[in-house]
């Protein structure tokens, strides 16, 4: 039974109301490709991408495994671990840049492959802050007192969109899907303090899959392989730096606390050098800000999900705690949310 209590009345509706964070589900595909696998394909090592990336390991679907296959699975897992079943839910919010088909919606699918989901359905395309997006997205649906029980996803099937001759970029992607079960509750101290959504459009060339050869910005990165992700890794570097910092430092900054007042920072694994030069300018110890890239790579929108779950299952977080979500990718786009567990 979910904690939270329908309105009696239409005035009852808009009151405040609390959101936790329910239960949580993980989706990793078998196929481990390692550093050294790379290496027979490209030009590379194991200590270049070490170095570079922070990345040892990374999880590619089978020609038989889709992003469908991972969210249903993740899905599921959050659905059980909070005790809640699918006629619970109210909405489905999918964050990928990896669906099968630009309609249905992989949600929608979702939706078929669940039997039992009488909410809405809806994907976010907003490359890797998908998922920071659709949490800040089920906050202000729950506020509004119709919605209960909200699945946030994020599932990614990288390997799809990769260019594998591409050195610079095929070192970094894998797949994966991680779920949260948002649940509204009578309690008003419960979740979001504090959330924001931007986008840069005009930095759009600097990370971008071209279908055709008019999607090519003239000077831009370009391998010559369309349907695959195609990076300027000079100045998504720059912008990841400046972004994730600037976006912790609001945060802290409008809920009135410190780095150390937070249990923990779940941030997009994009790079982990990027991620160690922030926990040492935040001057804080390695549980402090959650770094997994070294198992996973960079897996867009499913990335912050992994890490939530990962930090759940472990029983790191209690009720009271301050989790800082901050995820930055294409668009430019960038997300955070503040919560309170």
């Amino acid at each position: 039974m979910s904690p939270f209590s329908p309105p009696a009345k239409p005035s009852d509706v808009h009151r405040l109301r609390g959101a936790r964070i329910a239960g949580t589900g993980l989706a990793i595909p078998s196929i481990r490709l390692t550093n050294d696998d790379l290496a027979k394909r490209v030009d590379t090592n194991d200590e270049w991408i070490t170095k570079r990336t922070g990345i040892k390991v990374r999880h590619i679907c089978d020609e038989n495994t889709f992003v469908l296959d991972l969210a249903e699975r993740a899905l599921l897992q959050a659905l059980d671990r909070a005790a809640l079943k699918a006629t619970d839910l109210d909405m489905v919010i999918v964050a990928t840049l990896t669906p099968e088909m630009c309609t249905p919606s992989t949600a929608a699918r979702l939706v078929s492959r669940v039997k039992g989901i009488p909410g809405g359905a809806v994907d976010v395309s907003a490359a890797c802050s998908g998922f920071v997006y659709g949490l800040n997205m089920a906050w202000a649906l729950i506020q509004t007192g119709f919605y209960r029980n909200i699945a946030v996803l994020g599932a990614e099937t990288l390997s799809r969109v990769t260019d594998w001759k591409d050195r610079g970029s095929c070192v970094l992607f894998g797949d994966g899907a991680g779920c949260a079960i948002i649940s509204a509750t009578d309690d008003p101290e419960q979740g979001s303090l504090y959330h924001t959504m931007g986008s840069n459009g005009d930095l759009w060339p600097e990370l971008y899959c071209p279908r055709h050869p008019g999607d090519v910005p003239p000077g831009a990165n370009f391998t010559g392989a369309y349907n695959t992700l195609q990076m300027n890794g000079r100045e998504v570097f720059k912008f990841a730096v400046s972004t994730l910092q600037d976006s912790v430092d609001k945060a802290l900054a409008f809920a009135g606390i410190n780095a150390d007042d937070l249990a923990v920072i779940i941030p997009h694994q994009s790079n982990a050098r990027i991620l160690e030069a922030a926990r040492d300018r935040l001057g804080v110890g390695p549980d402090k800000l959650y770094i997994n890239i070294d198992r996973y790579g960079n897996t867009s929108a499913a990335s912050v999900p992994i890490c939530l779950h990962e930090i759940m299952e472990a029983g790191k977080l209690k009720k009271g705690d301050l989790v800082l979500f901050v995820a930055l990718g294409g668009g430019m786009t960038w997300a955070t949310n503040l919560w309170r567990l």
